[in-house]
């Protein structure tokens, strides 16, 4: 009988087992549709999670329900925004709660949330994002009402939060509250009329309001008992103490909710009068271990909040701050603050908005002999703010530090002295009506420094004071030094007001001197985004290279400067006069004057560093410059001509340049355009320093370039897209005129053209002696052109010419003129035969004419003056060969051509 109760025992608990674990599996899929299909057709928005399981056996004999990766997921007019999100809610609930079907209230036990976000936001319409309920077609009768609201009930004995965060961001007004790292836990029975719950908070609370952030991450303890009433839909604050970082408050009123509005009724105070309590406002990184602090004196808040909250108003408060004559020394400071006094109250006595107010009577305190008292009136802080406030006293900023714990790098030193007075409301300033504010005093600053990651140096400022007029702030000095950089400012800035408070750039006009201005001074070196072997970037310093130098765009003033020495790049320029306009991230320069390279540099142009590229484009004007100096120290020189090191001497040119600045501010040469002219003033080449003429020596060794004649030469050339073309010039050596036309690039190659018009003396001795043998001095005069053509580059040109043609030709045509020298000489002598044999046989007989006429072609042709009659034959034979001869002379000299006679 035993074994039999046994088995059964045995196998029941079996089936039993079975049981639990199967019905989450046939459950499972029910459940996870059904939280989907009931939350989704009552709402205007999307639920969805990854996952819904069930279990028997984590709280039994209740079951436990968990979602994994919930989002609730808005539709419009907010599409896309996630509403709520979370990694896992769990919720625990009877077994029998499985089993209702979808039209039965649901009894909640107990759920817990991990890693949630809920994102609240309003937008400037008013729209919220949290307004997702659908709207029933037809309004519902009130049993219906009655049975909806008890579908759903909270029967539980405890509930948390974890790891979660909540976001309310309000556009239409400019809020935004922010509670992180939030950890909220509660135990209490809500399924009661009446009951008590016990909650724990502690989170990170960030408040901002139109752009001003007013806590920043500040630490939030509460634990609070909460009196709970359903039926009154009252919620009275028992035991609650807060810590408002280290503060320590303790509260209680109640909150009550109508139909229409709530109502609230809670006050507030300071447990204890303790000066620390002060210092435990103030954040924690910052106040550092105030237990240890030595305090004297009180420090209370006592505030309540009072009335009714509805779309129209908020309650009346009144919260108080005061100290009276307190002090307080960290142990590890030398100095003490001593006779601290607040007294300061922030009040609303309407319920509106907008009529908050601030009175801060009285804020004082002293270190050492230093005094610093400030008081104001801030009025419809919610709307349209009005601020009357005014300050004085003496600070020196070294002490602040030796008194409280301010960070190491803030390294703060100098002395203010203030005395000034301010009045303005925020609508004027936002309409620029900046004749409705009142601002009078003095304030003086002096031996401050200021050091930042962002400045390559520190900025020492030895003095800066300043008068506050109605409407203008007078910069009655301003100097200081940073890095071998001094300088000294004066002027009036027109709309302080406007750049503190609308963003508005800083104008008005300055004079600023400096006995040395180095621009590496203000140039930083840039870091480098390398990846790493994860592939995400990350900030280096880089090995070489410079931030790029920009104009801060919040300058719009005129100032005039001048000063001895500006050091930019390699270059010293002294004496340094002219007007610089500040306007849109471009700085224009008016009538700029320098001494450089022992001449006067004149500047009228613009920089402009707005776009992705820095640019420039300027007019310089030079004037005697020493040639060597200014080669050597501009790189523009350089790549302008292939002879910049080589020339010494003076130069006057006018350059119209415009192109891309490089980080440093430094011209990229590679992108600039503009024109040139230049005139030499006594220039000397040195051969040594220049291959190129060295080349051309060596190919021409008539020609002495030391001897060429470059004074008053004037050249003109422009340059674009990296080529630099000349126009033709031209240079005298001797009575040789040397003809220059082409081009080079900025990369330094050459293609150049030298055409010289070559008198023959030149041209060696062959060519000489045979105008000497010619014996016509006009000849000397005869020149050929020569053309050198130059190629390469700057340091190892190339050169050839056609000089030794040129001498061919020449030869050639000079052998020419002999001949034809000689022809015409034998041309004029005939003639002059024929002439005179004509005249003196005058009277003779044709017989005697032509015996005449044939002696003298003998005489002419070097024929025997005697003719032979004795021998018939050789008479006769000699008789033809004149005549043929004759013949051919005169057909020569008529200009005939010749004929072969056959006898």
């Amino acid at each position: 009988m035993k074994k039999k109760v046994l088995k059964i025992t045995v196998i029941t608990l079996l089936v039993l087992i079975a049981i639990v674990v199967a019905i989450p599996l046939f459950l499972q899929g029910k459940i996870e549709q059904i939280i989907k299909d009931k939350v989704n057709n009552s709402i205007n928005a999307t639920l969805d999670f990854e996952d819904a399981s069930l279990s028997l056996l984590k709280n039994f004999p209740n079951a436990n329900v968990e979602l994994t990766n919930i989002s609730l997921v808005n539709k419009a007019p907010f599409e896309g925004d996630t509403l709520f999100s979370s990694g896992k809610i769990e919720l625990t609930m009877s077994i029998k709660e499985l089993f209702k079907s979808a039209d039965e209230p649901i009894v909640i036990q107990k759920f817990n949330v991990d890693k949630a976000k809920l994102n609240i936001k309003v937008d400037e319409n008013e729209n919220a994002n949290y307004d997702i309920a659908k709207e029933d077609e037809s309004a519902p009768s009130e049993a219906t009402e009655e049975a909806s609201s008890d579908n759903f009930t909270l029967n539980m004995d405890s509930y948390s939060i974890t790891n979660s965060e909540i976001v309310y961001h309000d556009l239409s007004s400019g809020m935004r509250l922010a509670i992180s790292e939030m950890n909220h836990s509660g135990t209490g029975d809500l399924s009661l009329e009446k009951s008590q719950l016990k909650t724990m908070t502690d989170a990170l609370v960030s408040f901002e309001m139109d752009s001003t952030l007013y806590l920043n991450k500040n630490k939030i303890n509460l634990d609070a008992l909460i009196d709970i009433d359903l039926v009154e839909s009252k919620y009275s604050f028992l035991e609650n103490k807060a810590l408002v970082n280290q503060l320590p408050l303790v509260f209680d009123g109640f909150v009550k909710v109508n139909e229409d509005n709530q109502e609230v009724d809670i006050t507030f105070k300071t447990p204890s009068s303790d000066f620390k309590n002060f210092l435990a406002v103030i954040p924690e990184a910052y106040s550092k271990n105030i237990e240890t602090v030595q305090t004297t004196g009180n420090f209370e808040v006592n505030g309540q909040f009072k009335g009714i909250v509805d779309d129209e108003h908020i309650p009346t408060f009144k919260i108080a701050i005061n100290s009276d004559n307190a002090s307080f020394k960290y142990p590890d400071l030398p100095k003490a603050v001593r006779n601290v006094f607040i007294d300061t109250e922030i009040n609303n006595e309407t319920g509106i908005t907008e009529d908050t107010y601030v009175d801060i009577n009285r804020l004082s305190f002293t270190i050492d002999e230093d005094k610093f008292n400030m008081n104001a009136k801030i009025r419809e802080l919610m709307g349209n703010t009005k601020v009357d406030a005014h300050m004085d006293g003496r600070i020196n900023l070294a002490n602040i530090s030796q008194a409280y714990p301010v960070p190491d790098d803030y390294n703060l030193k100098g002395i203010l002295n203030a005395d000034v007075t301010a009045g303005f409301d925020m609508e004027s300033l936002e309409k620029k009506q900046y004749q409705n504010t009142k601002m009078s005093g003095n304030m003086q600053l002096t031996g401050f420094e200021y050091a930042s990651e962002e400045l390559k140096n520190p900025v020492a400022i030895n003095n800066a004071a300043m008068t506050f007029n109605p409407q203008t702030v007078a910069l009655n000095s301003f100097e200081g030094k940073t890095g071998s950089t001094d300088f000294n400012a004066s002027g009036t800035l027109t709309n302080l007001l406007g750049f503190m408070f609308n963003d508005e750039k800083v104008e008005g006009n300055f004079k600023l001197t400096s006995n040395q201005f180095a621009l590496n001074d203000f140039m930083m070196e840039e870091t480098a985004e390398a990846e790493t072997s994860t592939g995400e970037k990350e900030s280096t310093p880089a090995p070489t290279g410079e931030e790029r130098i920009k104009i801060p765009s919040f300058l719009d003033c005129t100032v005039e400067a001048a000063a001895n020495t500006v050091l930019y790049d390699d270059l010293k320029l002294k004496n340094v006069k002219g007007t610089l306009v500040i306007k849109d991230e471009t700085a224009t320069v008016q009538n700029l004057t320098s001494d450089l390279f022992g001449g006067t540099l004149g500047l009228t142009g613009s920089v402009s560093t707005k776009g992705a590229n820095s640019t420039f484009d300027v007019d310089l004007g030079m004037n005697n410059f020493n040639i060597g100096e200014s080669f050597a120290g501009l790189d523009l020189f350089k790549v302008l001509t292939p002879l910049a090191s080589a020339i010494q001497g003076k130069l006057n040119s006018d350059i119209k340049i415009s192109g891309n600045l490089k980080d440093d501010f430094t011209p990229n040469l590679a992108t600039i355009s503009g024109n040139l002219l230049a005139e030499l003033l006594s220039p000397k080449v040195d051969t040594e320093k220049a291959p190129l003429v060295s080349a051309l020596d060596s190919k021409l060794n008539f020609l002495n370039t030391k001897e060429i004649n470059l004074d008053g030469l004037k050249t003109a050339l422009s340059f674009d897209n990296g080529t630099v073309k000349v126009k033709p010039f031209t240079l005298k050596y001797k009575d040789i005129a040397i003809n220059v036309a082409g081009s080079h690039s900025f990369e330094k190659q050459l293609e150049y053209k030298a055409t010289l018009d070559v008198p023959a003396k030149y041209l060696g001795t062959e060519v000489n002696k045979l105008i000497a043998q010619m014996n016509d001095n006009s000849l000397g005069e005869v020149t050929i052109p020569v053309t050198a053509n130059i190629g390469g580059n700057f340091t190892n040109p190339t050169v050839s010419t056609d000089l030794t043609s040129g001498v061919k030709t020449l030869t050639t045509k000079l052998v020419e003129i002999q001949k034809q020298k000689l022809v015409n000489q034998g041309k004029d002598k005939a003639k002059d035969l024929l002439s005179d044999v004509f005249k003196k046989n005058e009277g003779d007989t044709t017989s005697t004419k032509s015996s005449g006429v044939k002696e003298a072609l003998g005489n002419l042709l070097g024929g025997d003056k005697k003719a032979t009659t004795t021998d018939t034959t050789k008479t006769t034979t000699k008789e033809e060969d004149v005549k043929n001869t004759a013949k051919s002379v005169l057909g020569g000299l008529l200009g005939k051509k010749k004929k072969d006679t056959v006898n």
